[in-house]
Order: structure tokens, then sequence, then C-alpha cells
């Protein structure tokens, strides 16, 4: 399928979330404020590294072999058998770690030990919320972009719908409840979606794992934890940082710009995780790699450019109608967080050929590096620009990304040993 037809329906889908997203801004501005957007931005950062931990974090590395073994289902139930059964068992236990250390879950994230009902509510969803994932990135990998795009417009509206009900029931922490238990309800949207599809068998998701699988496959949940354990734990650190150095309400204008940059660009993030790692899989030999990413950047950039100048000029309306009068005080975050914004999608053109050709080990230490980076200019920069320097450091952070992934992943692929590497398709 081609990246136009590919943007096309997935830009139905993004719609449908963009709105949602918009829609649920709005409906948390006006029932937790800005403090709670702190809340939530802890939570969904805890979220993050638990459901990663439950995967086995193999799902991008499903989506891969899936893609690239196209023409061999029996090599894809290989896979699909394999990371059902790390799912299936990661998630249980990771669920019984939740549960038993929901106290103490609460009171660092969440700073209040009473919310450790949030906590439970996360480990009963889990194995749902895994498996929800499981199948999405099978979708992926097939090709299968109707009902990718199904499943993710009922999974938006289904978010709409809880979210907005437990916040006005039950303020933030209805709000911090429906964010655990979402994607449990989603899964069962998901699996109606795929009630016809050829691969949803059980002697198909379950079987016996294979080692040789799953070697493959700890390439790619290196990476993945790598990703839900660093930035996570930066974002954490910078939010803590913003709470002590200006105030709770300061971390939630942060966490809101942040909320709306991820909403707004959902157009060029989705387009790249649909279509570019299947894509980039299926690609042998430096020469067409090269030629894909320039295609990327003839679309996708101009696009993010387009998106970032049109919320800027209308910011002051967009905070009227997504927020509050509250949230006033984040116009002054606009400027430098929509330049990074920019620069990022720029950048992960480029770090989403680490993904699709497993270049685990340059992967894996960018993160690192770049997560601690992003603090430490955080650090350096609000002492500096006060609130503002905090978007400051996003951009330079992800400019200084972009120019070291332009060079290792040029030298990467042109390196005798990944030429013949990504020839033989391994």
């Amino acid at each position: 399928m081609s990246l136009v037809r590919t943007s096309v329906l997935n830009g139905i889908a993004v719609l449908v979330k963009m709105v949602t997203l918009f829609g649920l801004n709005k409906v948390l501005a006006v029932y937790v404020g800005p403090a709670g957007y702190a809340a939530i931005g802890q939570l969904q950062n805890a979220l993050t590294m638990i459901t990663t931990l439950s995967s086995g974090a193999v799902n991008t590395g499903v989506t891969k072999y899936t893609a690239e073994y196209a023409d061999d289902i029996g090599r894809q139930r290989k896979v699909w058998q394999s990371a059902s059964s790390l799912a299936l068992l990661g998630s249980l236990i990771v669920a019984v770690m939740v549960a038993l250390f929901s106290g103490q879950l609460a009171d660092y994230f969440l700073h209040d030990r009473d919310l450790r009902g949030v906590f439970l509510w996360v480990a009963v969803s889990l194995i749902f919320f895994t498996f929800n994932a499981l199948f999405l990135a099978i979708l992926n990998g097939r090709k299968e972009i109707v009902r990718f795009v199904a499943s993710n417009i009922v999974g938006s509206l289904v978010s709409l719908l809880i979210t907005a009900s437990l916040a006005y029931l039950y303020g933030l922490y209805g709000a911090l409840i429906s964010i655990g238990i979402c994607q449990a309800v989603i899964f069962f949207a998901t699996l109606f979606v795929c009630r016809k599809a050829q691969w949803l068998r059980w002697d198909y998701l379950f079987g016996r794992w294979d080692t040789v699988v799953l070697r493959d496959l700890g390439k790619f949940a290196a990476m993945a934890v790598t990703t839900a354990v660093c930035l996570p734990v930066a974002q954490v650190l910078i939010r803590n940082h913003l709470i002590y150095a200006f105030g709770i309400d300061a971390a939630g204008y942060w966490e809101a710009i942040w909320r709306l940059s991820s909403a707004y660009l959902m157009m060029a993030t989705m387009t790249l995780s649909v279509y570019y790692l299947p894509r980039l899989s299926e690609l042998k030999g430096a020469k067409a790699i090269f030629k894909e990413i320039r295609h990327g950047y003839l679309l996708i950039l101009p696009l993010a450019i387009m998106c970032a100048v049109m919320v800027y000029v209308l910011r002051d309306f967009v905070i009227q109608l997504l927020f509050t009068q509250s949230f006033l005080p984040m116009r002054d975050l606009f400027a430098w967080q929509l330049v990074g914004d920019v620069i990022k999608i720029g950048s992960w053109v480029l770090a989403y050929v680490m993904l699709g050709k497993a270049m685990y080990k340059l992967y894996i230490v960018s993160e690192i590096f770049f997560a601690a980076l992003f603090y430490a200019l955080t650090l350096w920069f609000t002492k500096v620009a006060g609130l503002e320097g905090v978007v400051k450091a996003y951009a330079v952070n992800y400019l200084i990304y972009w120019v070291i992934m332009a060079v290792g992943i040029s030298f990467a692929l042109m390196r005798p040993s990944e030429k013949r590497q990504i020839g033989s398709g391994h």
C-alpha cells in the first residue's frame, strides 16, 4: 500500500483521534485543572513503563517480522505464538507486582498513597491492554489498514466516553482510573473488528515459543524497554523539577503543551508507524532505504511545519477552545515547543530506520543519552529562562538528536557488513 493511500486512510483514524483528544483536553481542563494535568502525566509515564514490561516489549518486532514474513504464514505463526506467550506470562507477573506494590507506586508517581486504587485498576486491566497492543501490531505488520483504522477509531471513541464520564462523576480520581481501564474495554472492540481475520485463531496465536524468534524479538524488546524507561523517567524527573522550581500548576502547563503537541502531530507520527516500519522492513539495500527516506521527508515534514505554524498563529484561540482560562500562561511555551515538534518529526523519519532494520545498539545508546540530555538541558535552561527553558531544552535536544541520527544512520547503512545484512533480509 502506498504512502499516500496509507496517509489518507490513516488520516481518517487520526482525525477522529485528534478530535477526541482535543475533547478530552477540554474535559480534563474543566474537571482537573493544571495541577490535575501534572498528575495525569505522571500516571501515563508509569503506565508506559508497566505496559511495556508486561508485553515483553516485543510489539515493534511483531510488526517488523509479520511484514517481513508476509509470504510465509508458518514463520508468522511462530512470531505470534512466541509474542503471545510472552504477553500472557509478562502481563500476569507484572499485574501481580503492580497490585502488591500499588501503595508505593501511588506514593511515588502520584504523591498520594490514597490513590492506590488507580494502580489496582491498572493491574486488573493489564492483560487486556497487552493483547490489544499485540493485535494492533499484527494488523500493522499484515498491512490490514482498514481493520487497523477501524480499531483506532473505536478505541478513540471509547476513550472519550469513559474518560469524560469518570472525570465528570469523580473528578481527578475518575480521570486517573479511566487511563488505567480504557484499553481493557478497547481490547474487546479490537477483538470484534478482527473477528473475521484469518489470523485470529487459537492455534495461530498460542503454542510453543520459538527460541530463535525470541532472540530476534529480543533485539526489539531491548529497544522498547529502553524507550519505555528512559523518556518516561526523564519526564517524571522534569515534571518533579518543574513542581519544585515553579509549582504544580507550571508542571501542568508543560503537560498540557506536551499533550497538545502529541495530538496535532498525530497525523505525521501515526503515518510513520503504520507505513514506514513495515515498509523499511521490506526494503533491501541502502539505496532503496535512502530513497524512501527522501520520499517521507517530502510528504511528512511539510505537514508537520504547516500544522506547527497553524497552531502558533491560533494559540490564544486554541487555549480558550481546548483548555480553560486558567491555562493561559502556557501561551509563552508555544514558540519553542512547536519548533521542537518539527525538529522531532524530522529526526523520527531517520529514527524509524533503526527500528525497521533492528539497529538496536545505536537505538539503545541514543535513547539513553538523549533522555539524560533532555533532563540536563532542562535543568540548565530553566535556570536561565524560567519555565520557558523546558521547551527550549526540548527543541535543542531534538536538534542534536537529528544531527546524530543523520550521521549514525548514514554510517550504519554504508558499512559493508550492514549492506550484506540488509541485502540478506536478516
